[in-house]
């Protein structure tokens, strides 16, 4: 019997939708800035996206695109003037950045409150401690997707298989937060498809296209797959996969998210909820939860 396929699209609008009344409930027109340096074609389409998922909510959208030869000088002034103008209450600075600029540098001048992409040191020891903070869209995204399945993740043993400080430590901690019983497996874990197999939630997250086997998952598990890889069709064109064999993988997972149409449109409707939520902290009024 072929698994449920979870609909990242459909939950995504529900949450854009819950985004946009709230925010019109609360009186407030948050703010999101999306600053991108260069011409990557990808980050191109990913900034086009959010601006028009950010309008589309009621919010007030806007971008600054700068030439790839942007100095990290100038771009670190563009993010202190964001972080002193009250009218932006969320920050994103999209990756990838041009190699003479260090991420991690940019990552820690933005202003904790407004940083909506949830990967500022502060924000990510919040998390870890398990206090109020602004956290990683995708994430998010993961949590909300398999909550779809499981209400409760109590108890359950989830396996995250990957070990980013983008994904796989997040989701991690967001899973022990929701009381379920962890394990981050990774390229140097023993036995790591029989780590695997013992999942009642495994969410895969390592950027290798189809890695994950029907023999790496347990009958009736949810599966949650984060991975977004182009390869060949053989056909001279290209198509997009995640980390998990989709079509072997759903004959014997109870539940899966495909790719695309899964994690992806979560990801953008999280970054508006975080948005939302900066917004909330600064007008000094309490953010609602999803």
């Amino acid at each position: 019997m072929s698994a449920t396929i979870i609909d990242g699209k459909l939950l995504a609008e529900t949450i854009r939708q819950r985004v946009a009344d709230e925010a019109k409930r609360l009186g407030i027109t948050p703010g999101l800035t999306v600053v991108i340096v260069g011409e990557d074609p990808a980050s191109q389409v990913y900034v086009r996206n959010k601006v028009k998922q950010t309008e589309a909510a009621g919010f007030h959208g806007s971008e600054h695109r700068l030439p790839e030869s942007t100095s990290e000088a100038n771009l670190l002034k563009l993010v202190q003037t964001l972080n002193n103008d009250p009218s932006v209450h969320g920050i994103l600075v999209q990756l990838p950045l041009p190699d003479h600029i260090d991420p991690d540098l940019v990552i820690r001048t933005i202003d904790p409150a407004k940083d909506v992409d949830g990967f500022h040191p502060i924000n990510a020891g919040k998390l870890a401690v398990g206090q109020d903070s602004l956290v990683p869209c995708t994430p998010q995204g993961c949590i909300l997707l398999a909550k779809t399945v499981h209400p409760d993740l109590t108890g359950l043993n989830a396996v995250v298989l990957g070990r980013s400080n983008i994904v796989g430590k997040p989701v991690a901690q967001l899973l022990i937060q929701e009381s379920a019983t962890v394990t981050v497996a990774h390229s140097k874990t023993q036995d790591l498809s029989d780590v695997c197999a013992r999942a009642d939630l495994l969410v895969a997250a390592v950027g290798r296209a189809e890695l994950v086997k029907r023999h790496w998952i347990k009958p009736g598990a949810t599966v949650i797959d984060v991975g977004i890889n182009r390869v060949a069709d053989g056909l001279g064109k290209s198509r997009l996969v995640g980390d998990v064999a989709f079509n072997e993988a759903k004959e014997i997972a109870g539940a899966i998210t495909p790719v695309p149409g899964g994690v992806g449109p979560m990801t953008i409707a999280c970054l508006l909820a975080n948005t939302l939520k900066a917004a909330c902290w600064a007008e000094g009024k309490p953010a609602p939860t999803f």
